[in-house]
């Protein structure tokens, strides 16, 4: 009965925000408004050219027009509360509202663990294996490699869910976070968390530690079959072709790396959501940049967009 009330009588938490000065509150909210705005609106452009443009619709630009949903998803989830918090000095959040953000938060960024996995395992076949390119990167495997990422994504998503949903809060319900975040929620739990923390070791191997990996070994075998090619031209179209999402990979994983995975001290609550900030707000906004400014076909799909609309203007 009392893990009942405790659990009832918490009917919402307190999001501190991020660490900044109450006069500086106006610029940080202008920034990361405008922030979110170019991601919306960047991403969006690329679902729309390669949907528009027939020459993108390859494999490779189908797994783009996923991630590019996926970063747009990711962002809404934690970024429109955080700026109502800022506009608002609201900082509360309902508790359904909170587990719902987790839920969304978790399921997102396992979902672009595995699209960026799926991307990688396409640029190695492209590179080590172009002459089957066709025959293996199928329309049906690659509609598979994006159903299982969303089915997994979703199933990790849900049990981490339902074994915070089962914990009892008690007096404590400040997090020193700009959103919902597992690990704060779960330190402020007076319930046994063994099982989920149990549960965030063999999920975090399963969705980061592990396609982690498989992007290392796909790119071990495209820098051995790089260091094959003869000709200078032929290692920079490889190179061209793996540019882009080598560097996402690297933005992606390096903020990653830094939050969960390096030793951190417990005052470090600060590099933690600086480290937050970076793969939840930058990373998403960095994307579309990255892959439309080193892409040749994403530049002239642009220019057919412009010439488009300035004909229809006409």
């Amino acid at each position: 009965i009392q893990k009942m009330e405790n659990h009832s009588a918490m009917s919402e938490f307190i999001l501190l925000g991020l660490p900044i000065q109450p006069e500086q509150q106006g610029i940080f909210f202008t920034l990361f408004l405008v922030m979110y705005l170019t991601t919306v609106l960047g991403n969006l452009l690329i679902i729309l050219l390669i949907r528009l443009d027939s020459r993108l619709h390859t494999p490779m630009y189908f797994f783009l027009s996923h991630l590019a949903l996926t970063d747009i998803s990711f962002s809404s989830v934690t970024v429109p509360e955080m700026l109502k918090n800022m506009k608002t000095q609201d900082q509360s959040i309902p508790y359904s509202g909170c587990i719902a953000q987790t839920y969304f938060f978790i399921l997102f960024t396992d979902l672009d663990n595995f699209l960026l996995t799926s991307m990688a395992y396409d640029r190695y076949v492209a590179i080590c294996h172009p002459l089957h390119y066709i025959t293996i990167m199928r329309e049906e495997l690659c509609t598979s490699l994006v159903a299982v990422s969303w089915i997994l994504s979703c199933a990790s998503a849900l049990s981490h869910t339902l074994l915070l949903a089962r914990l009892s809060f008690c007096a404590d319900n400040i997090i020193p976070h700009f959103f919902c975040d597992l690990a704060a929620l779960l330190k402020l739990s007076c319930s046994d968390i063994s099982p989920n923390e149990l549960l965030i070791f063999t999920a975090g191997t399963a969705v980061i530690t592990l396609p982690l990996i498989c992007i290392l070994i796909s790119y071990g075998h495209i820098g051995a079959t790089i260091l094959k090619v003869p000709s200078t031209k032929g290692i920079c179209k490889a190179l061209s072709t793996c540019g882009s999402h080598l560097s996402v990979v690297s933005l992606y994983y390096g903020a990653i790396i830094g939050l969960y995975l390096l030793p951190s001290s417990s005052t470090s609550s600060d590099k933690d959501i600086i480290a937050s900030v970076m793969y939840t707000v930058v990373t998403p906004l960095l994307n579309p940049f990255i892959y439309s400014l080193r892409n040749r076909d994403m530049k002239e799909a642009l220019k057919k967009l412009f010439n488009r609309a300035e004909v229809s203007n006409q």
